[in-house]
């Protein structure tokens, strides 16, 4: 099976939480979750808590503000993210405020921006956004946002290079590459593997057993 049709199996973790990200209000929702995913915290419990969000329909910079902290605590413990409740809630709030006050929207935020590069620093100005959040947020608004375009990150580079996927590709599939190294090659699932026999792992524990 070709690499890049087995990759195609994995979805964006945006497609997975059901966003359509041709969509400004998606758009923001994304970036919640890119705020949750950024964290030490397992994608798992960064999805949970994330739908507790569409749940309690906290997916505006208004709403959130109007739930305030408490209520905000309260939805992140609910999705299992304790570690890191507390923190999240005043770094959300702070990020509403903010933009609000300064961009009116996150597509106003884009507007604004100069380049790539201005606009991945824009985005880091926000309490709480760090390069990680970052990448997250913009390796899925690729072709979305015309300034869009972060640096493939280290995880995806070597992933890519593993499993032989030309360089070229990494962009394309950067996400589809973070996932299958969190969720796969990170925690040693190489038998169920979406690449099927293109798994260099798999080879090895076949080879190891013969």
């Amino acid at each position: 099976m070709n690499v890049r049709y087995a990759l195609l199996k994995l979805h964006n973790y945006s497609e997975e939480l059901g966003l359509d990200l041709t969509k400004p209000e998606d758009r923001f929702k994304w970036f919640i979750a890119s705020i949750l995913f950024a964290k030490r915290i397992s994608a798992k419990t960064a999805k949970e808590t994330y739908l507790y969000f569409e749940q309690e329909e906290l997916t505006s910079p208004d709403a959130i503000l109007q739930a305030g902290w408490d209520q905000l605590v309260t939805v992140l413990d609910s999705g299992g993210y304790t570690r890191y409740d507390f923190s999240t809630a005043a770094n959300l709030l702070g990020i509403a405020k903010t933009l609000k006050e300064k961009y009116g929207s996150l597509e106003n935020l884009h507007k604004h921006s100069k380049n790539s590069s201005d606009l991945e620093k824009l985005l880091m100005e926000f309490r709480g956004v760090g390069p990680v959040g970052v990448n997250i947020f913009l390796r899925e608004l690729r072709g979305v946002w015309k300034k869009a375009k972060p640096s493939p990150c280290f995880i995806a580079i070597e992933t890519a290079k593993k499993i032989g996927l030309s360089p070229e590709y990494v962009e394309e599939y950067e996400s589809r590459l973070v996932r299958l190294y969190l969720e796969y090659c990170k925690k040693h699932k190489s038998l169920h593997c979406p690449l099927g026999n293109n798994c260099p792992d798999r080879s090895i524990s076949f080879s190891n057993k013969s």
